[in-house]
């Protein structure tokens, strides 16, 4: 949300800032993968154990994903330091727009010693079945985003630097205040006294964070091959690409949001055993993102332009990405069978199908399909989200199949 709100306020100064975030995001979305994993990784430990009953357990499980987090938003702040500037120019990005995407992602960069911390304190709420402080966090965070924004960006006339600088404020507010719910909220007490160093903790949670990092890593890659493949196309259409790419996150953020409601609850439903449940709230889940993704994309499909407005005034930009998003829309319903197919596999200490799942639908199908439409057929550049709706359809069917083999093996009485 923090990108998607950057995005509509640095849409207005044009299409070559426009087309530098749009670059930025796929090594946005990989910092965040990485932060989310580890989220994932600490949200199933802590809710399992929780489930059996065993808060001082739950309580070292959650400290040890916090130290997970911080080594990894380490590693990834000095690799990214390192290697912006090749990344950028592998993936097209030239002259004004290359110099204006390296100064917006160097300083995001350095973010991610606010934003890992303070996703894995949320995770650790999330897992005790307390999502609203996790919210208000979040809302916290995303509001001081929003009225940051305009005054580093116009007022300040920092331009796009600004808003990595507004985003990095932001998330500085947030940690602070979720350390403070931390202390003064949580059921578990996250105190040196529970503390028993596990390297066998340690592994579980990378084998479990890490899976689930890369599969939202597949994803980056694949934009940063889309963004590769349209390059030549020109800035316009890569701003184009862009407004599709936030309008599909405000859609996916949602049911991300349900599926991990789902994550924390199939990790404790089977820390308790309740398989039949287990099955119930999945089936429910899987129906709830369904009927928003239908909705969502029904809008969508009959008014593109009152929702791509809101991020910019460009009419170029905007007429290319009108018809995009009405092929767009057909993905939202398989993508909503398939994020929550992988959550629920995730609160089961199942990480890697959902590795699977991404590495078919994003490389097996969707980016060869979009490379034969636009490197060997030069066709119309909204062929690529035709390569998407194939991609989705094969990944909803592969995982909604992998979940409910499980859940019968679960309901018979064999472990995961």
């Amino acid at each position: 949300m923090y990108n998607l709100v950057d995005t509509a306020y640095i849409g207005r100064l044009g299409a070559a800032p426009l087309a530098a975030l749009t670059f930025s995001f796929p090594l946005f979305f990989t910092l965040v993968s990485f932060n989310i994993g580890m989220g994932v990784g600490l949200n199933s430990l802590v809710s399992r154990r929780l489930g059996a009953g065993d808060e001082k357990a739950a309580a070292n499980a959650a400290l040890h994903g916090i130290a997970a987090s911080l080594t990894c938003a380490v590693l990834l702040f000095l690799l990214t330091e390192l290697l912006l500037d090749p990344m950028f120019s592998l993936l097209g990005a030239t002259g004004e727009v290359k110099e204006l995407a390296c100064s917006y992602m160097q300083i995001i960069a350095a973010g991610v010693f606010m934003m890992f911390p303070m996703y894995a304190v949320n995770s650790t709420f999330a897992a005790q079945g307390d999502t609203l402080t996790p919210m208000k966090v979040q809302f916290l965070t995303l509001f001081l985003n929003l009225t940051l924004d305009p005054l580093f960006i116009f007022v300040f006339g920092l331009g796009i630097r600004g808003a990595a600088i507004a985003t990095n404020l932001a998330l500085a507010a947030g940690l602070a205040t979720a350390c403070r719910f931390l202390h003064k909220r949580s059921r578990l007490r996250l105190v040196a006294a529970n503390w028993r160093f596990s390297p066998a903790l340690i592994r579980e949670i990378f084998a479990l964070g890490l899976p689930a990092s890369l599969t939202m890593l597949l994803m980056a890659f694949y934009m940063m091959g889309v963004n590769r493949l349209i390059a030549g196309y020109g800035t316009a259409t890569v701003a184009a690409l862009g407004l599709i790419t936030r309008l599909d996150s405000a859609v996916i953020i949602p049911m991300v949001a349900f599926a991990i409601a789902l994550l924390t609850l199939a990790g404790t439903l089977y820390g308790a055993r309740e398989f039949s449940l287990l099955r119930r709230v999945t089936r429910f889940t899987i129906l709830v993102n369904l009927s928003f993704a239908l909705a969502s994309g029904l809008l969508m499909f009959l008014f593109p332009g009152s929702f791509l407005r809101l991020f910019t005034d460009q009419p170029q930009p905007l007429t290319l990405a009108a018809g995009y998003l009405q092929l767009e829309v057909f993905s939202y319903p398989f993508i909503a069978v398939t994020i929550t197919s992988i959550r629920a596999l995730q609160g089961l200490g199942l990480s890697l199908p959902g590795l699977v799942i991404n590495l078919t639908r994003l490389f097996a199908v969707s980016l060869p399909l979009a490379a034969f439409f636009t490197l060997y057929l030069h066709t119309d550049f909204r062929l690529v989200a035709l390569a998407a709706l194939a991609g989705n359809l094969v990944a909803a069917v592969v995982g909604f199949i992998w979940l409910m083999k499980i859940l019968s093996r679960v309901e018979r009485g064999k472990a995961t």
